[in-house]
């Protein structure tokens, strides 16, 4: 049977502790995530998208600013303008209006 192993110091398991360490390689680097491409929505209407906005938003069962933005590539200002100026001239009837959300349905 072998014998009892000999028990190193503390100062001798500190300085393997740490060379060991060193060796295995470089400390983890965090990713950076994905990274979305930024929309480019347009600011102001050309005649076209205008256009196509008194055209298409009335057909929509459901009109939201996110609902109006993402079909016609425009900003969320823009968009609430739109669904004001549609109310207005009578072509959409608003359902709900709170403070942060505005949802609008087509006439029947």
């Amino acid at each position: 049977m072998p014998g009892k192993a000999v028990q190193k110091s503390k100062q001798a398991k500190a300085l393997a502790a740490t060379s060991a360490s060193r060796g295995k390689g470089r400390k983890k680097k965090w990713s950076k995530g994905k990274v979305r491409e930024k929309k480019n929505n347009d600011v102001i209407f050309d005649r076209s998208t205008y256009e196509k906005a008194l055209t298409q938003i009335p057909k929509l069962k459901l009109i939201t600013v996110a609902t109006v933005s993402e079909r016609l590539h425009i900003t969320g200002s823009l968009a609430r303008r739109t669904i004001r100026l549609l109310e207005q001239r009578g072509d959409i009837t608003r359902v709900v209006k709170s403070q942060s959300q505005l949802v609008c349905t087509k006439n029947e």
